[in-house]
């Protein structure tokens, strides 16, 4: 069945927003690599490969569905981070700005009646939830150590071990 144009629309909002996602990753990686947190920086490049992943699922959905993917305009993200927890708390801001444009497109496909999108939606309203519950797992252990240093270093190596997927 062929994407609505409306439809159609929304998900190449949704694919643009997944390669900024994997810009803001990228970014963040830089931004700690110069804090010398190398574990959280190869962390975060797996989350901006993964984000890649994403805008490629929603496109291939896109194209199964007789509709051609449009990437839009991407700003360069402009992002300050001074610590580990500047780092993470930026990264959920960004993965709850998904979450809700994931939940807008699920009620966008459900009031278009487009149930062939139900399974990919899906998928990606678990993703978030996931996604937002690491991310705020990563946060709570950063800021229970406060300013230790050996305690940073640690959860630094065990981000660093995260393999990709």
């Amino acid at each position: 069945m062929k994407l609505s144009d409306t439809l159609a629309q929304a998900f190449n909002k949704q694919v643009t927003a997944e390669y900024e996602a994997s810009l803001v990753y990228r970014q963040l990686s830089f931004l700690l690599d110069d804090l010398g947190l190398v574990g959280m920086r190869d962390w975060m490049k797996l989350q901006a490969d993964e984000e890649l992943t994403h805008a490629q699922m929603f496109a291939d959905h896109m194209l199964n569905r007789d509709a051609v993917p449009q990437i839009g305009a991407i700003e360069a993200p402009s992002l300050t981070v001074n610590n580990a927890v500047d780092a993470f708390e930026a990264s959920l801001a960004h993965e709850q700005k998904i979450s809700g444009m994931i939940r807008d497109l699920a009620a966008l496909t459900q009031d278009e009646r487009d149930f062939d999108s139900r399974p990919l939606i899906d998928f990606f309203l678990a993703e978030q939830i996931e996604e937002e519950s690491t991310v705020g797992e990563i946060l709570d252990r950063l800021r229970l150590i406060g300013s230790d240093g050996s305690g940073l270093l640690r959860i630094d190596a065990e981000l660093g071990a995260r393999n990709a997927e």
